[in-house]
This record gives structure tokens, sequence and C-alpha cells, in this order.
């Protein structure tokens, strides 16, 4: 199911279990919505990393390099704790410390760590290349070899990442609209991303989009993401696209730039998701609860659609709506128990935890707890 439309989501009594090999379980669930557990498709999870400078991809990845990877592993668990308490039960983590391969492939195996810990952790290499100048033409082109040469057949041999990411900016726009031999940078990384086995998908949060909607397009991109600045001549070919226009409210909200318009490529029969894009630095902010009222405030989702976005089109855009996502026998039991009776209350809720229970893969990893004071034995020990 891709199209937007839930299929059920309401207050039950049972839940069952229906994981193989486990007994039957039974939540009272009166006065409840029962629902999926969200999948968040796009998030800086590890990058950049909190106190690096603003739009300074040297000091930030100076700081991963210097940072242990214990370090950058604590940090992340705190992160996945946090969202799993708003109902995040799939989370999808970019790399993107552009070409530094020390840092890569350090996040990447954290992550690879982190995969089936608590939630299910996606990783996903993003590229960021480095600006040209024409004097230093040749060492850029040479950048890009080595991606395309070394990089992208080391994380696939050690199987660290599903999907290769590109962002897309004015700078690799000006690439795909220049002369044939710099778009073939772009073309060959596409090209050898997908011959290694990763699928694509492109960030695309610049004001000049075009080119970035039809490469998505061209290369069938598991996703494109941000669309901030979707004019209707994009919308046009994105719904034309196997690929998910994955949208960030949050993001538009903390810094002020455009929304993306959900309405429209829903209403142009495109499949759009939802996501956080959390980051420490620009997005703060981990609760897909956020996104779905941002959606529904400012992109014109109905709640049916920012649920469908935020859960089962998720999935799709991580390549796993064939497991999660959705209620359904055969499925994950990834699941949530929301502290309201209607679901379009997580519409009008921002800033508010409905979740009451978070179940992932049939076990219950959390369940909202009581205000009380704790006894001294319940108290972790100060070292």
């Amino acid at each position: 199911m891709r199209d937007g439309i839930l299929r059920e989501v309401g207050p039950t009594r049972r839940v069952e279990n229906l994981a193989p090999a486990r007994e039957a379980i039974e939540i009272d669930a009166a006065g409840r919505v029962v629902m999926p557990g969200f999948v968040d498709s796009h998030t800086h999870l590890l990058f950049p990393p909190p106190g690096a400078p603003s739009g300074d991809l040297a000091s930030s990845s100076r700081i991963v390099n210097t940072t242990t990877a214990s370090q950058l592993r604590l940090r992340a668990a705190r992160y996945l704790q946090a969202m799993a308490r708003h109902g995040t039960t799939t989370v999808e983590v970019k790399t993107g410390s552009g070409a530094g391969v020390h840092e890569e492939m350090k996040m990447l195996r954290v992550l690879s760590e982190l995969k089936h810990d608590l939630l299910d952790v996606v990783p996903t290499f993003l590229f960021r290349p480095p600006p040209i100048s024409f004097d230093a033409e040749a060492a850029s082109l040479e950048n890009w070899k080595w991606v395309r040469a070394e990089l992208l057949p080391r994380i696939s041999q050690r199987r660290l990442s599903e999907f290769a990411d590109l962002q897309w900016d004015d700078f690799t726009e000006s690439l795909w609209q220049g002369c044939p031999s710099r778009a073939a940078w772009l073309t060959g990384y596409f090209q050898v991303a997908r011959s290694l086995g990763f699928r694509c998908k492109l960030h695309a949060d610049t004001g000049s989009m075009a080119a970035a909607a039809i490469a998505s397009l061209q290369y069938r991109m598991a996703s494109i993401d941000h669309l901030e600045y979707a004019t209707e001549t994009e919308v046009s070919v994105l719904s034309r696209s196997e690929g998910i226009a994955t949208l960030l409210p949050a993001a538009s909200f903390h810094s002020g730039k455009p929304y993306a318009p959900g309405r429209e490529l829903i209403d142009a029969g495109a499949a759009v998701a939802l996501a956080t894009n959390f980051n420490t630095r620009e997005t703060p902010s981990l609760s897909m609860q956020t996104a779905i009222a941002l959606a529904c405030e400012h992109m014109q989702l109905t709640p049916a659609e920012a649920v469908s976005a935020a859960t089962i089109n998720g999935a799709y855009a991580l390549d796993r709506g064939a497991a999660i996502g959705s209620l359904e026998c055969g499925k994950s039991a990834d699941l949530l128990l929301l502290n309201v009776s209607d679901y379009r209350e997580l519409a009008h809720c921002l800033g508010t935890n409905l979740v009451h229970t978070v179940m992932k893969r049939g076990e219950i990893i959390y369940r909202e707890g009581e205000v009380r004071p704790l006894a001294s034995d319940e108290l972790p020990p100060a070292w």
C-alpha cells in the first residue's frame, strides 16, 4: 500500500503477537489507537556531530575523526531510545562527512553494530561532493573517481549500507547542466552504485531541482528527499517516478525554508513519505508525531495521509514495505498504542508525546510509566 490510504486504525481490545514460535499475548487497548510503528526514513543521527560549526564540513569531519566509535555508539543509542519513546520503530541514518574514508567507515561500522539492537537501523552512505574551481578541476575529478572506484566498492563488500545517497545542490545541478564531461561524474556515480547493488537516493534541498527530478526518474531512485523548492513542473515529473517523495516538515520549521508541496504531490499521484531529518545542529526534532502535525498544518495532508506517509510509505522508501509499515498478517509486529481514541488527533498535538506502548518485532520495548518519586534502590549508582 503506497497510495496514502490507511486501511485500519482505531481502538481495539486485543493485539496478538503473530511472530512464529511465540505465545500470543493479550494487551488491553480499550480507548486507545493501535497503529503501525513509525518509520523515520531520513535522519542524520551521527553527522553532523553536536558542537560542529554550521555549514563547516571540514570541522564536522574532524570532530568525528577525533571521537571514538564507542562514544559515537553511546550517543546514537541515546537518540534511538528517545525515538523509540516517541513511537519510531525503524530509522534510516545517513553518513555524509564528504570523501573522508576514515570518518565514513567509522560511522557505518557503528551503525552496523546498532542495526538490530533496539530499533531497526538502516545505514545510508551520503556522498557530499566537494565544490570545484577551474584551477582544481583535475583534483575534484580524482575525488569522484576515488569514491566510485574505492569507497563504494569497499562499503558494498563489507555490506555496511544498502543505499547510496547524493547531495544534490546548486553545485551538482551545475555539473548536470554543464559540459558533458562533468555530467558524466554524476551519471558514473549512479551507475557504479547500482552495479554494486545499492539503491540510489537523492538529497534534493536546492532551490533549483528540475534536473534532480529527471535524475530520480532516470535512475529509478528509491526516494528523492526534501523537495522544499519543487515546482509544478517538478511535481509532474515526480508523479511518474517509482521512488518515494520524502518530505521533511521539521526541517522547514527550524530553517524557515518553504514547506514542500505535499498536497500537490499527492494530488498528482506521487507516493509521499514523512521523516524527521533529525540532526543535532539544524533539525533537533526526533518525533515523527511532530512531523505528522506539521505536515497536516503546513503541507495540507489529511491525518490519514500523514499517518500512511509516516509508516507504510516510509517503509517503501527503505525497501521494507513487504515487512513493516502496516498491521498485516506475516509482517513484523511493530506497533504503537496511543493515548487517544482517534488517530486524527495526531494532526493537532504538536509537542505532546501520545505514545503509551511501543512493540518491536512482537516485544514490548517501551511502556509509559507513572510520574512518582523513585526509591533509593531504583536510582543508578553514582560513579
